[in-house]
């Protein structure tokens, strides 16, 4: 049946399927202030005695009838390196297909190494961090996070792998133009699929800590791989920031729809010289940038970004935290900062807007008031609610400049303990992670592993409790 949006600037019908299977009868105490308690009911979708890993990345496929995940922690430990396939299940069925399962060897060293998976946002495929095969360790060493590229592959189960970024980690001469030298890990695609974000750790020079950088097709791309690699900012060393300068840039996440603008968080030298901050950054990058301008660098040399970048910060604290997500109008970004009481909550701020700033609807605005620390953001299409999970539960949080702005909405209340929420496109549905005990407990294996539930959303009941 069809739910229509109510009079909050919800204007678009919302599909309610509203089937359940697992419900939880112990109740937790509502955690956030100012909220009224609904009940919605969740579908547990993979039970396989193996990991289903979602690891907050974009993982409904573009028609929403898919989730992929990887399976870490399956064998041996939770290292990437052992974690044995790409997989995608579909969501009505269960029906569960290997898309990627390599040769590998489990143990401390492991290869290849393969996980975050992603879904391109118009394509039926996948990205995801691929390390050294069997045959290549000799040469390349066992996984690591500096040792690792992209790869696609096919999401049809035919295992049609592609290469993304080449690795040229050699050190008697020059970097490949439009190589990498280290390892690029939770690729994402911009939401028109043309540019793919992602961290970056070097191998040639490890006194440089994470950073930041995008990938795009490029006639110029080294040959056998489709995308030229480039940094957004190259960090300060390791322990020589000057005041204002970044030394480590991670949790990014695209802003607007075309890869122009990356929001970050930096760890920035405080303007004493001494303690460190961890801000709310955006890296600008115009349309027409040339990316071949970038400089690859060598073993002397930290590789450059291109020219044209431009690193805008925003806020100027010590507690900003979180995989920071961008609306999908590109005008807001939601992020994780601390209160008063040390508590993680949500914030959202303009994208051109600044903690400085002498216009109030430029300042950033604390969303939520939880008891306990705030995770997993994520955007709703109409750009009118927030998710974040706490203390385990879901919650929407309305953010769309009205008299209810502020409102925080309970989606789950109970014991379980949710992770890595992502949201369908078409705004209808919530996916998870829980942590369920096996079927049938053998000994010598393990106890539990991490399942994926869904979650149909009822817009009429949402929708209602802003009265």
């Amino acid at each position: 049946m069809k739910n229509n949006f109510r009079n909050q600037g919800l204007t678009m019908a919302m599909l309610l399927i509203g089937v359940c299977t697992f419900t939880s009868s112990c109740k937790k105490t509502i955690v956030q202030e100012n909220s009224n308690e609904i009940s919605m009911k969740e579908k547990q979708i993979t039970y396989e005695d193996k990991t289903h890993a979602l690891d907050n990345n974009d993982n409904f496929s573009p028609d929403g009838n898919f989730l992929c995940y990887d399976t870490r922690g399956t064998v041996y430990n939770n290292n990437l390196a052992n974690c044995k396939s790409i997989e995608k299940v579909e969501i009505e069925t269960g029906e569960i297909t290997v898309l990627w399962e390599p040769p590998s060897v489990t143990g401390e060293n492991a290869a290849p190494g393969v996980a975050a998976v992603s879904y391109h946002p118009k394509e039926d495929k996948v990205i995801f961090i691929h390390g050294p095969f069997l045959d290549e360790v000799e040469e390349r060493g066992y996984y690591d996070i500096r040792n690792r590229t992209g790869k696609v592959v096919s999401a049809d189960g035919k295992g049609k792998l592609t290469n993304i970024d080449m690795r040229d980690a050699s050190i008697d001469g020059p970097t490949t133009p439009g190589a990498q030298r280290g390892g690029t890990h939770r690729h994402e695609y911009s939401r028109d699929g043309n540019r793919i974000g992602f961290t970056y750790d070097d191998y040639l020079q490890k006194d440089f800590d994470r950073t930041i950088g995008y990938m795009e097709a490029n006639e110029n791309s080294p040959e056998g791989y489709t995308h030229y690699f480039t940094l957004l900012l190259k960090p300060a060393k390791k322990g020589e920031s000057k005041p204002g300068e970044i030394e480590k840039a991670y949790s990014d996440s695209w802003v607007d729809k075309n890869g122009n603008k990356r929001a970050f968080i930096g760890k920035v030298r405080a303007e004493n010289g001494i303690d460190y901050e961890t801000s709310l950054f955006v890296a600008e990058i115009p349309e027409n940038v040339d990316i071949t301008t970038t400089i690859s660098g060598d073993k002397d040399n930290y590789p450059t970004p291109p020219k044209g970048i431009n690193i805008r910060r925003l806020t100027h604290g010590k507690n900003d935290d979180g995989i920071v997500r961008g609306s999908y109008n590109g005008k807001r970004i939601a992020y994780l900062s601390k209160d008063e009481f040390g508590i993680k909550q949500v914030f959202v701020i303009a994208t051109d807007g600044s903690d400085r700033s002498e216009d109030p609807e430029k300042e950033p605005k604390q969303i939520t008031k939880y008891k306990s620390d705030a995770s997993n953001i994520r955007w709703h299409i109409t750009d009118d609610w927030v998710f974040s999970i706490s203390n385990g539960n879901i919650f929407a949080s309305y953010v769309r400049n009205d008299k209810n702005f502020g409102k925080v909405i309970p989606i789950t209340n109970d014991d379980l303990e949710r992770g890595s929420l992502v949201v369908s496109p078409d705004g209808n549905m919530l996916a998870y992670n829980i942590v369920m005990p096996v079927k049938e407990f053998k000994e010598g294996s393990k106890k539990e592993f991490m399942q994926i539930f869904v979650l149909d959303l009822d817009w009429d009941e949402i929708g209602a409790s802003l009265n």
